[in-house]
């Protein structure tokens, strides 16, 4: 029969303690790394629930700018709208979506007038007739948004490549009235 001595039997005690500690951290490492990707796939649906959500708003145009962040179960939405309607459609529909928490509204409802509507217009026969930019007209919503607030247009969304990007910038700079353009269009990766 083996016999071991109290140090023997204390090493291997220890020896055990060891593995067992290890494995009980390689295991907790795993949970905690499974769970952070959930947590990523989770903010990543709920990402393109949220843009879904707003680019079906049925009162969205052209002429508004849906933005929002996703943190977490927490919905921010950014950016201007022409119609207080639209602030209000957009932050009800994101509310109900499964999984989001809380809604911070921020959508800025932009400044009613006459002037600035005859700007919009202006900025829109003068960007979408362009040629080569009819393309971006025909989708259901336009990629890119002429933002106009007290004579001053902000251009944002996406194009397909910098020619369109500078050719919507020349174009809103030849609209009489316009104090300033800012051209924020991003180009297509």
């Amino acid at each position: 029969m083996l016999t071991l001595s109290k140090k023997m039997l204390r090493h291997v005690v220890a020896g055990c303690a060891v593995v067992t500690l290890a494995l009980t951290a390689r295991q907790a490492q795993g949970a905690q790394a499974s769970n952070q990707q959930r947590q990523a796939r989770a903010e990543a649906r709920l990402q393109n629930e949220v843009r879904h959500v707003l680019v079906t708003q049925p009162f969205y145009t052209v002429f508004d700018n849906l933005a929002y962040k996703v943190e977490g179960d927490r919905v921010t939405l950014l950016g201007q709208v022409v119609t207080p309607t639209l602030k209000i459609d957009a932050g009800n529909a994101v509310k109900s979506i499964e999984g989001v928490a809380a809604v911070d509204n921020q959508l800025e409802v932009l400044p009613v007038s006459p002037s600035d509507d005859q700007i919009r217009r202006a900025e829109f026969r003068a960007i979408y007739s362009a040629p080569g930019m009819e393309k971006y007209s025909i989708q259901a919503v336009p990629p890119l948004h002429i933002i106009v607030k007290n004579g001053h247009v902000t251009l944002v969304g996406v194009v397909a490549d910098t020619a369109d990007k500078t050719l919507a910038n020349v174009r809103a700079n030849t609209v009489s009235g316009v104090f300033s353009v800012t051209n924020d269009l991003k180009v297509e990766k």
